[in-house]
Formats: structure tokens, sequence, C-alpha cells
């Protein structure tokens, strides 16, 4: 996946690095990935750099230069460096205040700024005058290496450290260790450090491997990091491949739809609980069920569980009023569903682990299982199509709504066709029941 699509740019983004680990590269990769596309996308530092560094773009000049200037070299190069003044083998910090003006007066695409200094270390905390973000800033990636993982946390590794052992107790000369480093990628002194109020946040993980044990332990980082609730994903990669990003780990819910008037899925209060286990035990988070019938009975099962059980309509047996009633129930920044039959008690966590690497991978916003050709559940759906189903009458289909983005639906093979449950009749639920070992 190219860094373009894992961050989501769009023209007219302010995109602000910080932190450790490969901030430079990554900034770099983007603005040549962006040329390449044939955007025009700018570039500066709120740190000084070597003159050396120039090198590492296609074309660097001085911020005081014309604005007539910069645009024709956009023109000629697409990807521009700005900087202030020249001394000593340094390349001064341009000052922020002049990209305001700069951003108005230049037909530039995008700004790519490094906000922070980590002196080549692949984990730091920030000290007092740190990190540097432009007013204006959109997009904020905050940057660490898995390089980090195993070595000591000292000076000489960890760039600034004191300030991780005096908040968490972290024992100085220890091996740094997983969870150290979602704590201090998601703390507000930390890692989110001066983040703008309004700025999207998507950090990277650098050095991750395309497999292993590893990009298992990425994985987990990315999941921890995501509690907090300022940062909207976390991309996992590494910024010298030719495809830097691996995947990106974002907040997926889970809905279980067991609503209607019909007492069959309404009261099957074991099949309900056992789509819901897997969906936790696949770490999606929140999980919710949609009941109309026996929904104090539901509430009661599930309870233990952590799931919300969102009352539907009992009056009401279309899909459509549970599907609006379980989106309604998850948290704002939630960004995808994945949306489970209540018959389908044979769902399997291969099913739900395909989906999640498939969405993970940028396979698309909107997936669906298939066995054999055969489209079946559950599906995954982006939120940038639930307000139009939120908005559907009471007596549209859902389905509408799925035809007018069929371009847009990714099938998603899978080897088992449990995908294609869906039991209407009590015949047929007790049928599903015993092939997935469950007692009638």
């Amino acid at each position: 996946m190219k860094l373009r699509q894992a961050f989501h740019l769009a023209r007219g983004d302010v995109v602000s690095f910080i932190g450790a680990g490969g901030k430079t590269s990554l900034l770099v990769g983007l603005g040549y990935e962006l040329a390449e596309a044939g955007w025009r996308a700018l570039a500066t530092a709120a740190t000084a750099l070597s003159i050396d560094q120039l090198d590492l773009f296609p074309y660097a000049m001085s911020i005081h230069a014309p604005a007539a200037a910069v645009s024709d070299a956009l023109s000629q190069h697409h990807f521009v460096l700005l900087y202030g003044d020249m001394g000593r083998g340094r390349v001064d910090v341009p000052a922020l205040a002049l990209l305001p003006r700069l951003l108005d007066s230049v037909d530039s695409d995008v700004l790519l700024v490094e906000a922070d200094t980590a002196a080549g270390l692949p984990l730091k905390a920030p000290r007092e005058d740190e990190p540097r973000i432009p007013l204006g800033t959109s997009l904020v990636v905050p940057v660490a290496s898995l390089g980090v993982l195993g070595q000591p946390l000292d000076e000489h590794h960890v760039y600034n450290p004191q300030p991780m052992m005096d908040k968490y107790g972290f024992a100085a000369g220890h091996s740094v260790k997983s969870p150290w480093l979602a704590q201090i990628l998601r703390d507000e002194e930390l890692g989110l450090k001066d983040v703008p109020a309004g700025a999207r946040v998507t950090a990277f993980l650098n050095q991750a491997p395309a497999r292993g044990w590893l990009r298992g332990r990425a994985r987990m980082i990315a999941r921890l990091a995501l509690q907090s609730k300022r940062i909207d994903a976390v991309a996992l990669g590494s910024v010298r491949s030719a495809e830097p990003v691996h995947e990106v780990q974002r907040r997926v819910g889970a809905m279980v739809l067991a609503g209607g008037r019909s007492a069959l899925l309404g009261r099957d209060k074991t099949t309900i609980a056992r789509i819901s286990e897997q969906f936790i035990r696949s770490r999606l988070n929140p999980v919710c069920a949609v009941a109309g019938c026996g929904v104090d009975e539901i509430e009661a099962a599930l309870g233990p569980l952590g799931v919300e059980v969102a009352r539907g309509c009992p009056r009401q047996d279309d899909l459509l009023s549970s599907l609006q009633a379980g989106l309604r129930a998850l948290p704002d920044d939630t960004a995808a569903v994945l949306v489970a039959l209540g018959g389908q008690p044979r769902l399997q966590p291969k099913v739900i682990y395909k989906m999640l690497s498939a969405y993970a991978g940028g396979q698309g916003d909107w997936l669906m299982p298939s066995y054999q050709r055969r489209r079946g559940w559950p599906i995954l759906m982006g939120r940038r199509y639930w307000p139009e189903i939120l908005k559907l009458p009471r007596r549209a289909a859902w389905r509408d709504v799925m035809r007018s983005h069929e371009a847009r639906i990714s099938d998603v093979p899978v080897d088992t066709d449990s995908v294609l449950d869906n039991a209407g009749t009590s015949a047929g639920l007790h049928h599903q029941r015993r092939r997935a070992g469950l007692k009638n």
C-alpha cells in the first residue's frame, strides 16, 4: 500500500511528522510518491537540517523566494523543499509564521513538515520546546520504529527517555517492550504532545516486517495505541520498501443482527452469544447486538460479555431497521463495522481474520465474504456508507445502498460455506446449531 492511500491524503492537507525512527525518510518517500502522481508537494522542516540532506529532495530553495519562483519550481519538479538561511554546514529553520502566507500565495497541493527531531534514534519523548507543529496542520503523523524493541531504555538508544521513566516508572536500562511503545504513542504529553485539536492523527510504526512474529507485535502495539481516541489509525510498514505500508489498523466494531418480530432469533441467546464471543476473541471493539424480541433475556445473557444490546422494533421483521438501530449504537470513532446475522452459529474466527486483514491491507471498505463465488455474511462496511443507510425510509431496502456502490464492493474469498448460513426457519436454525456443536 502506498503512503498516500494509508494517510487518506487530500489536496490542501498540511501534514506534520513528529516522533522518531524514520520521519525524514517518511516525508521524503511521501513527497516523491505524490510527485509521481502529479501532485505539487511543498516540504519544509521545523528543525535544522544538514546541507547534505538537501540532496534528498529533487529541488530545494529559500522560503524567502518570490511566490512565483516557488510555483515555477513546483511546475518543474513537483516536490520542492523550502528552507531558511544557510550557514556553518546547517540549514536554518524557516519561521513557522511564514507558512500561512506561503500557502495562501503558492499553488501547491500539500505541505509536508518535519516538525520534530530525534537525532536518528528510534523512539523519543519530546522536550519542552518540542514538537513545533505549525498552525493549520490537518494531519499529524507520530512515528516510532520497532527497532527500539529489546533495546535498553537509555539516552544512547532513546531520545530523551527521562519523561518516560518519570511518568510510567519504566526502569532505566531495561529492554523496551511493546506495551511501552504503545503507551508512549498514545500519551497526550509524549507521543501526542501539542497535536492540534482538529487534526487527524495516523501513527506510523516503521520497520514492521511483511510477516512473522514481529508483524504480530506491531499489530498488538497498534491496537493498544488505538485505545486513545485521538489516534484515528496506525499504519504498519517499512518506509524504505517499494510498498511502504503493509496494513492500516483502525477501530472496527461488530454487530449481530437478531431483531425482528420473529421469536426465532430474538430469543436464541446461545447463538447470539456464540457469535458475539467470536467477535470479542477477534479483538473487535465495540460489539453490539440488535434485538427486537426477548431483549431483556438477551441483555442478561450478553451483559457479562460486555456486549451492548440495541433495541430494534419488535413489529418490524426487516433487516434495515435492525441495521439502522445497530449503526446508531456505535461510537463516533468507529471506522468500520463487521455485521453478522443472528442465524450464523457457525461463524468462524478464520473468516473474521480474513475480513479484517483485507480491510487493514487496503482491499476496500465494503467487503463481502465469498464462497465459491456466492456472497455471504458477515459483511464489513466503512463509516462513509452509514449515513445513506440511516437515511433510508422505513419501507426501503438497505441493499439499495449496496447496489449504488457495487463498484466499490470487494469480495473476500473464503474456504467455508458457513458464510452462507442464514437460518430463517426454526428447522434451519436447529440444523445450523447442530453443525456448530450447540445443543438444541
